[in-house]
């Protein structure tokens, strides 16, 4: 089976424990460049925050973003695919996170907006490097359709907040959390793996020549359209009953290993 196409998370995948892309994850990522093989990160991250680390690796490919919402062109920055929540749910949802006083921010056009620069969205903001702009009250009008909308919160409350979620807006929604204390929400059919089977598409690879690795419930989908789907070391076990292959940990360079043995052999 011969590799074209390799999707790989950012979080605790293709990033260490320090949060950095490792010398050896980079030459691999390297190597298979050389040889042909197209390389993207798929991430719940927004665009402007993944593309410093796709510039660090030489990506030219186009990013899977939001996890999967957005996809868009590494060099030019032009969208290619754009699946935002719809205006009226967003709003709908906006006005009950402000009711139960639950924190909520809202990802429009790759801009992160918040309510308030409080704790929550400081954290945000310092951990995915991108700046938050407080908008006051005006932060819960949903004048444009956001790509995503993300909540913080301790587990407790999340698994709450996600109870909520399910029960209202489960058939126009759909929730995942690539962090442990985050939940994020997208349209409900956005998921990593329908935005790598678009890109693939749009550059004549097969699915029988994608690979996919990550570590997180949000990378399952990706992991399960892969003709090889990897999950990392330190992934949850339903992402690596889901997987083909189990790889090293992010803190043992698995996403180099994984490469190594299916794509640089």
């Amino acid at each position: 089976m011969s590799i074209r196409l390799i999707a790989i998370d950012m979080d605790d995948t293709l990033l260490d424990e320090k949060h950095q892309i490792s010398p050896a994850t980079k030459e691999a990522i390297r190597q298979a460049t050389e040889r042909g093989v197209a390389v993207t990160i798929a991430t719940g991250r927004m665009f402007c925050s993944t593309l410093p680390f796709a510039q660090y690796l030489g990506i030219k490919v186009p990013l899977i973003n939001y996890n999967g919402a957005m996809v868009r062109d590494t060099v030019s920055g032009r969208t290619l695919f754009h699946r935002p929540i719809e205006r009226e749910t967003a709003g709908a949802v906006a006005a009950l996170f402000r009711e139960r006083g639950w924190y909520l921010q809202k990802h429009v056009d790759d801009v992160l907006y918040v309510a308030e620069l409080d704790e929550n969205a400081r954290y945000y903001s310092d951990y995915a490097r991108v700046e938050a702009v407080p908008l006051g009250d005006e932060f819960y009008t949903m004048s444009e359709a956001p790509t995503k909308l993300l909540s913080l919160a301790d587990q407790p409350l999340l698994n709450e907040i996600r109870a909520v979620m399910e029960e209202r807006w489960g058939d126009r929604i759909n929730t995942a959390s690539s962090r442990t204390r985050y939940l994020e929400m997208v349209d409900v059919g956005v998921n990593k793996g329908e935005a790598l089977a678009y890109l693939a598409g749009s550059l004549g690879v097969r699915q029988s020549e994608v690979m996919a690795i990550g570590d997180s419930m949000n990378d399952v989908d990706m992991i399960e359209y892969a003709a090889i789907g990897v999950a990392m070391g330190n992934a949850k076990d339903r992402v690596k009953a889901a997987a083909d292959h189990v790889t090293l940990s992010n803190s043992q360079d698995g996403v180099a290993a994984a490469i190594e043995k299916f794509v640089l052999i």
